[in-house]
């Protein structure tokens, strides 16, 4: 949703592109940028990464990931410069593809399922209707908070969104 809001806002066409990716070139303000979806599942998702980088000659290390986090509470983001996948399937296949967890990831927080709920139910079910109501300003956050890292920095990317809720 956040690769399609900046797309949007940027008017940078994405397209399929085959090797299970979707993905688009232009400018992000005046920082140029490659808007890369993984369409393969979740944990197939490295692969295909890996293929884009090495045809772009981009490094790991510029390249940052947006993904959901039921760790983080719904509507909280987190920028995390470099780590583990810590359980997340899609970070654990970049992970395995890349070789390494150098890269700059944007946690978006979607919150734990309620107690007994199946997580995997969790993660690819719909939104509440009170996240639901949240989810435009949620998602311009996450634009925002991506936008500031690509043209601004990781560190400061951290100072402005690592404080607060973003909703």
């Amino acid at each position: 949703m956040i690769v399609d809001e900046i797309a949007k806002h940027f008017s940078i066409p994405v397209f399929e592109t085959g090797n299970d990716l979707s993905t688009g070139s232009g400018y992000v303000m005046s920082c140029n940028a490659v808007l890369a979806k993984p369409m393969a599942f979740m944990n197939r998702s490295g692969p295909p990464v890996l293929l884009l980088l090495d045809k772009l000659g981009l490094n790991v290390e510029n390249m940052i990931v947006v993904h959901d986090d039921i760790d983080l509470d719904f509507g909280r983001i987190k920028i995390k410069k470099k780590g583990g996948h810590g359980g997340h399937r899609g970070i654990k296949s970049l992970m395995d593809a890349l070789g390494t967890g150098e890269f700059t990831r944007i946690r978006m927080g979607i919150g734990r399922p309620e107690y007994g709920s199946d997580v995997i139910d969790h993660v690819l079910g719909r939104f509440s209707s009170e996240e639901t109501a949240q989810l435009p300003r949620f998602i311009e956050t996450g634009r925002e908070a991506t936008v500031t890292v690509l043209c601004k920095g990781t560190k400061e990317g951290m100072n402005k969104f690592n404080r607060k809720l973003n909703t």
